[in-house]
């Protein structure tokens, strides 16, 4: 994993919205993925993978664990970049412009935030965590990080329970709290694509209810791709739905679609739970 220094060493002299204006394209996909085949070293990890993310709508990704889900979801913001050994062949364009060629991995993962399984702040203040970002990109007025921090917060539905102490630790808040900080920080570097990898898997039944409500929200804003094991949940939130097997995209399609009629006879054992 990359060091805070070393990110900081490394944000490119472009700015994230000049490069986001001069690879913008007018269209309602977010993502194209052409012929996506990915190696960890000699293992084919994904296997001719072709789908349209399209801008505005929650995609999900499920399939029994090993099947390439997570794999494929990191892929999008060039994570597994950092784990080395691995081969990418095929094309990923966001809004047109292929990911591995045209644009920074830095200035990419500015546009394509994550969320993880487990929640992760900094050992900072709550203020500082949302405040990372930005400050990164260079913004340092108080006026403007005060104005970034509630209106982050606001958007992830943390900021009325936590407006009165945004200078106590991240570290104790509650673990559903330290998951919508999570996506707060998130959220201030204004990325056009959020990836959440199993948000709620660590979480009570409340607190996921809330990240599935919050997402909802979020994608009058935002894009969003979610990797989950729980296929309620998946049915609950998202429009479309993909069905990953054993390196392989078996099914993509409308939600409503894959859950009451499936076209694939794989994807209708998943779903009814002869396997996985």
């Amino acid at each position: 994993m990359e060091s805070i220094q070393t990110v900081m060493n490394n944000v490119p002299t472009m700015t994230v919205a000049a490069q986001r204006a001069a690879t913008a394209e007018a269209t309602d996909t977010a993502f194209t993925v052409e012929n996506l085949d990915f190696y960890y070293g000699s293992f084919h990890a994904l296997k001719k993978i072709n789908m349209e993310i399209q801008k505005n709508e929650i995609t999900a990704l499920i399939g029994p664990s090993g099947c390439g889900k997570s794999t494929f979801l990191r892929i999008l913001n060039r994570m597994n970049d950092l784990e080395g050994n691995i081969r990418v062949e095929g094309r990923v364009c966001l809004e047109g412009v292929d990911i591995y060629k045209d644009i920074e991995p830095i200035v990419l993962r500015h546009r394509v935030g994550m969320v993880f399984q487990q929640p992760n702040p900094f050992p900072q203040s709550i203020y500082d965590n949302v405040a990372f970002g930005p400050r990164l990109q260079g913004i340092t007025k108080p006026a403007e990080l005060d104005r970034i921090v509630e209106e982050s917060l606001t958007q992830a539905s943390l900021w009325h329970e936590v407006k009165d102490r945004l200078k106590k630790s991240a570290l104790s808040l509650s673990g559903g709290q330290q998951q919508r900080l999570c996506i707060a920080r998130t959220l201030a570097t204004k990325p056009e694509v959020i990836l959440m990898d199993e948000p709620t898997s660590a979480l009570d039944p409340i607190s996921t209810a809330k990240i599935e409500e919050l997402a909802m929200e979020l994608r009058e804003q935002y894009t969003i791709v979610i990797v989950t094991h729980n296929m309620q949940q998946a049915a609950r939130i998202s429009d479309k739905t993909a069905f990953f097997l054993m390196g392989d995209l078996v099914e993509f399609n409308q939600t409503t679609t894959i859950f009451s009629d499936p076209q694939e006879p794989k994807t209708a054992d998943y779903i009814n739970g002869r396997f996985g």
